[in-house]
């Protein structure tokens, strides 16, 4: 992805389509529209991912609380794509048994979770080696010996997979690169432009070179999250259906404090269901689920929410008092759900669904990461039927496009590759590094280690952090440091003690490469602190 090129294409040509948003959802509809045959534009108001779409849970899951819910469809549509999204890019979307714990005072009970696991896996289509497995009180504390037994009576396994939700936006966004969609983070659409009261395109800001152009296109699909009903409202199209935005905030802790043994979701006193996930050097724990109405731009963590979340931890985990302190990181995010009277931000439906303005602005809301290629699907089918006819173009092919240019035909194979990774990156003492690097960039980790030969610094760490700046630089239109350091590779939430001691030396390289000035530099050095203080105070 060349963002000089993009800006360029953006400015001269005209296309059938553009989505404004550049999370999951407005990726994965550039990727199935492009693929399909219609030339097609993407523009993201800040970086890409930068909205929901980096601040899940960051598990492709199946919802299995959406079981309690009587959504059968939502769940048999997502736990289904959960295996075709681990096919596209297996070094990704990583298979992660999970440990659900049944207690005597709450909770479903070991009957109910029995069914409601083997519905579950009948409507994912779950192999059958990976089917849930009940278990008794003795296998369960067995299993996880940090739990507290007080009130344990049972527990069972059941399949899941974890991704990082960033690194898979931009995968997406870079596989419909490679098909022809241009696309562009940090260009804001500010009014829309009409021709007979029907929108043909936006006008934009290049928030980079601080410039204005129009983009044209036959029809303009709004992908933008938690900022649907903002454009939306310059269309003067927001009437009937809303957005109900809640937020879900999610803590790190450093994984000495809490050190599980494998995933697990537990359920709290009020009903909740929390996840407590390992993850290399920490364990993070989420989430909340709460009305918000606040700056969307500065979604933060309350201490209320870090408290509540320790408080769950602290009563399921035996010999546990972690206290506020003790958190290292943490994240927070919305979910652009649709709203509903009289529900609260729990009993909100997940599905997603699509509005038509009398303008023609398309736009998209609800759904979960699990399903965005789905909800791609049906976007591109109505503008397909509604505006160009099926006559021309292709059907959605993505469920077979490898992302990522992975060659990876399963998880066995990954994980030769690691092994692999390993042995070369021992010549630059960085063994320990290569699970990280092939989960975060796949085949793509072979053009790192060939950076670190480019890299001349003596430090390890430094040496690596500059090699994956260089690759993000060069194929993912990084602009700001930001970028980098949360989306890119994550180290804001699960390696600040690494982007602490690498950031002076990264802005500096990055600002050469990128030709700020000193002062530019120390404003981008700045805004990660900022960034660092947001997730680490509260």
């Amino acid at each position: 992805m060349n963002r000089t090129n993009s800006i360029s294409k953006l400015k001269s040509e005209s296309f059938d389509l553009l989505i404004i948003g550049g999370g999951i959802t407005g990726a994965g509809i550039a990727l199935d529209a492009a693929t399909r045959g219609l030339k097609t534009a993407l523009i993201e108001q800040k970086d890409f991912a930068y909205g929901t779409s980096s601040r899940s849970t960051k598990l492709i899951h199946g919802g299995l609380r959406y079981l309690k819910q009587l959504e059968f469809g939502l769940v048999k549509e997502v736990g289904s794509e959960r295996a075709v999204v681990h096919k596209l890019a297996p070094h990704l979307v990583i298979p992660e048994k999970m440990l659900l714990p049944l207690y005597e005072k709450r909770g479903l009970g070991s009957t109910l979770t029995s069914i409601g696991l083997k519905l579950y896996d009948w409507l994912a289509g779950v192999k059958h080696e990976d089917q849930r497995k009940m278990l008794t009180r003795k296998q369960t504390l067995t299993q996880e010996p940090l739990l507290n037994p007080s009130d344990v009576k049972g527990g069972a396994i059941y399949a899941e997979y974890r991704t990082d939700d960033a690194r898979l936006t931009i995968e997406i966004m870079k596989t419909a690169s490679r098909y022809g969609a241009t696309v562009a983070n940090y260009c804001e659409a500010e009014e829309f432009i009409y021709e007979h009261e029907k929108i043909k395109g936006a006008n934009v800001i290049d928030r980079i070179a601080e410039e204005s152009f129009s983009i044209h296109a036959k029809v303009v699909v709004n992908a933008a999250g938690p900022w649907v009903d903002k454009l939306r409202e310059k269309d003067h199209s927001k009437k009937g259906k809303h957005l109900h935005l809640t937020k879900g905030v999610h803590i790190v802790l450093p994984q000495k404090k809490l050190p599980v043994a494998q995933s697990i979701y537990f359920d709290v006193g009020d009903g909740r269901m929390i996840f407590a996930i390992p993850r290399g050097r920490i364990t993070y724990i989420g989430t909340t689920d709460t009305n918000y109405s606040g700056d969307l731009d500065e979604v933060k963590t309350d201490k209320e929410d870090a408290e509540y979340l320790i408080k769950a931890v602290n009563q399921t985990f035996a010999n546990c008092s972690l206290s506020v302190v003790d958190i290292e990181s943490s994240w927070a995010g919305l979910r652009p759900l649709i709203h509903e009277e009289g529900k609260g931000a729990s009993e909100l439906s997940r599905k997603d669904e699509i509005f038509e303005s009398p303008s023609g602005l398309i736009s998209i809301a609800g759904g979960k990461l699990t399903g965005y290629r789905k909800m791609a699907e049906r976007v591109v089918d109505v503008v397909i039927k509604k505006y160009f006819g099926h006559g021309h173009y292709n059907l959605c092919q993505t469920g077979t496009l490898l992302l990522a240019s992975s060659d990876f035909k399963n998880y066995e194979e990954v994980k030769k590759y690691i092994v692999r990774v390993s042995e070369e990156l021992k010549f630059f003492h960085l063994q320990d590094e290569a699970t990280y690097l092939v989960s975060n960039f796949g085949k793509q980790t072979d053009q790192i280690i060939s950076h670190l030969s480019l890299v001349d610094d003596p430090d390890p760490l430094i040496r690596l952090t500059r090699a994956e700046l260089k690759f993000c630089l060069e194929n993912e239109m990084v602009m700001k440091a930001e970028d980098f350091f949360t989306r890119r590779t994550g180290l804001l939430y699960f390696n600040l003690p690494r982007l602490n001691h690498t950031l002076q030396s990264c802005i500096q390289w990055m600002g050469n490469s990128l030709r700020w000035n000193a002062q530019e530099a120390i404003l981008q050095r700045d805004q990660v602190y900022h960034c660092i203080e947001k997730a680490a105070r509260f």
